[in-house]
């Protein structure tokens, strides 16, 4: 008989993303476990949407029912449990309304929103008339918020022109109710730099902007990764600068596939 070997037995750090499905794998679900993964944290789904899309376009969208939403929450806490959830599509009021009964529910404080509206190839992602909702239920729950720009706009309710811009969206997203916020720079021209705000300083994180098309699933990428780091037990702005640098690095190496805006290289720190 073979040798028997005990396990060690160490607590892991889990993550639950609450979001859609990508069938290109480069945003959504696939995007948020592919970046748990790679940050070392077991990470768990709850599927909202199943979307129908590649590097072009969505094609089509359909919307999980409230109950199986519930269901897949309520099976992952009751066992597995978590220590930070992250959330990206949640497409329609009544979803909106499903997660913030369950977030209160099982008391999940630790908290990223991502504030997904549209696709990076322009497909709509949130109805016009779950932004209220989104604004009045979810983003009060939030530890951290990272709306890129238009989606800042969104939520605001004004254009966002400049730096200054920026550093006011952070504020207000805060005012509204967020712990802390990242408005992220990738609309802007010049160097990425996005800015946070944490209620009582203001700081922005700064990288190299990367010419390339490959950015499908940075926005879900990043928040993913910053729910990694609070999971670990590192601070918000840890969290965040740590999911900055490893965002860039994802697009920097980013495999070059599809015919439009291409995925991101999740694991390339295992790339030869």
């Amino acid at each position: 008989m073979g040798e028997v070997v005990d396990v060690e037995m160490r607590k892991v750090a889990r993550a639950m993303t609450i979001a859609g499905s990508d069938s290109g794998g480069g945003a959504g679900i696939q995007a948020d476990l592919k970046s748990f993964a790679a940050m070392g944290v077991y990470g768990t789904s709850v599927l909202t949407a199943v979307t129908a899309q590649n590097t072009l376009t969505v094609t089509e969208v359909v919307e999980m029912p409230d109950s199986v939403i519930r269901s897949q929450i309520d099976a992952v806490i009751s066992d597995i449990g978590t220590d930070a959830v992250k959330t990206g599509m949640l497409s329609s009021v009544e979803i909106i309304e499903t997660v913030v009964e369950k977030l209160k529910e099982h008391k999940l404080t630790t908290l990223v929103v991502d504030p997904v509206m549209v696709s990076t190839g322009g497909a709509r992602l949130l109805h016009e008339d779950a932004v209220d909702a989104l604004i009045t239920l979810l983003l009060p729950l939030a530890t951290v918020i990272t709306p890129n720009i238009p989606e800042a706009e969104a939520l605001v309710g004004h254009e966002i022109k400049d730096m200054d811009g920026m550093r006011d969206a952070a504020k207000m997203l805060v005012a509204m109710g967020a712990k802390s916020a990242v408005v992220k720079g990738g609309h802007m021209s010049g160097p990425a730099t996005d800015i946070f705000f944490d209620g009582t300083e203001v700081k922005a994180f700064t990288s190299q902007r990367i010419s390339t098309d490959n950015t499908h699933g940075t926005g879900c990428t990043f928040a993913s990764a910053i729910a990694a780091g609070l999971a670990k037990g590192q601070s918000i702005r840890e969290s965040v600068s740590e999911a900055k640098k490893y965002v860039t690095d994802a697009i920097r190496f980013a495999p070059n596939l599809g015919q439009g805006n291409g995925p991101l290289n999740h694991f390339y720190m295992l790339r030869d």
